[in-house]
């Protein structure tokens, strides 16, 4: 959240300057773990906020608490460090007043689908035009490992230390079932397909909802190893599948190809052979509501985890542009008027 530099000399007044990673990069030390995959995603996001094509003072960067959210303190753009889960509250109230701003919210899985779930769930059904980034690592990093609302049954920690009872949220079919016209995942390791989706998710009309796999080395090391097989490219085949729209569903090991088929009302895994081919899978629809149903429950080992745009469906009229129109309505109808104004219309009365 430093303040921002200069402008190139060379750029005029209404040219977007021509911008590298470093010019969103602040002088802020960066205060994570080493080692913590919030590097990459700072990295990842640095670096496509530079090929947008837009000036620095037009991005501004929400965050409330934990880990993830300290990330508007490492971006040379706007931000604000605000409180515990309400950062969509900040977020939709700075887009509504100033539309012309490209609105990121920065939030985790504790500080999102915990106390900010209620939050989160009213800026989806809102359809905001923010895009949402949640770092997904299973755990409270910040307040040193308890189970988060995205940790497994069973899971033993500081505050479950005979094993969490409660089953995990899946933020993908959390943020499907709360209205979400777009919705993504990638992990931290995946760089060129993270870059791929915060484009992606840039690009989109409305509210953004982007699941980020991250890992924290500290207290929850390799959460996410049986699917990212951070070791293994070759093996990651097997149980990630990327999404592309339009394209059968592809996935498994050149030695081993594989695919996802339709059956029934659900899909199954085939091996493809001379008597299975591309032709007989399913083709990725990311405007297709009944799909994405299906695919944001699919797990590993059962199924490859989708990663990728898993549905995407622009509204005509975001909740800030109604807002918009909506206040442009009042002025021709009632004119301009001040606040005292507004407080003193209507019906009053004294109380004596």
């Amino acid at each position: 959240m430093s303040s921002f530099n200069e402008l190139p000399p060379e750029a005029e007044e209404n040219e977007t300057p021509q911008y590298k990673k470093k010019d969103f990069m602040s002088d802020q030390v960066i205060r994570w773990c080493p080692g913590c995959g919030d590097y990459s995603i700072l990295s990842q996001v640095q670096t496509v906020m530079a090929g947008l094509g837009r000036k620095r003072e037009e991005f501004a960067v929400i965050s409330g608490i934990g880990c993830s959210s300290r990330f508007p303190y490492y971006m040379n753009t706007y931000g604000f460090h605000t409180i515990h889960g309400r950062a969509p509250a900040f977020a939709t109230g700075l887009k509504a007043t100033r539309p012309e701003l490209s609105v990121w919210l920065v939030t985790g899985d504790g500080d999102g689908l915990s106390i900010g779930g209620n939050h989160l769930a009213h800026v989806l059904r809102r359809d905001v035009d923010i895009q949402i980034m949640l770092f997904n690592n299973r755990i409270y990093g910040l307040t040193k490992g308890q189970y988060s609302p995205t940790s497994e049954v069973g899971k033993k920690t500081k505050s479950t230390p005979l094993g969490s009872l409660d089953n995990p949220f899946n933020p993908a079919r959390f943020a499907l079932g709360c209205g979400a016209t777009f919705i993504a995942r990638s992990a931290d390791i995946l760089t060129k397909d993270l870059r791929r989706a915060l484009v992606a998710s840039y690009e989109h009309k409305g509210t953004s909802f982007l699941e980020i796999y991250q890992n924290c080395n500290i207290f929850n090391d390799l959460a996410f190893e049986p699917v990212i097989q951070t070791k293994s490219k070759k093996m990651r085949g097997n149980s990630l599948i990327f999404l592309e729209h339009g394209q059968p569903m592809v996935f498994g090991t050149p030695d081993e190809p594989k695919g996802l088929r339709l059956k029934g009302l659900g899909l199954e895994v085939v091996a493809l052979s001379d008597e299975v081919t591309e032709a007989d899978l399913m083709v990725h629809d990311e405007t297709d509501p009944m799909l994405a149903a299906i695919l944001v429950q699919l797990d590993f080992p059962d199924y490859p985890v989708p990663m990728g745009v898993i549905y995407r469906n622009p509204n005509p009229t975001t909740y800030d542009q109604a807002f918009q129109n909506q206040v442009e309505a009042a002025k021709e109808t009632f004119g301009e008027q001040s606040l005292q104004d507004i407080i003193y219309a209507g019906t009053t009365w004294t109380v004596e």
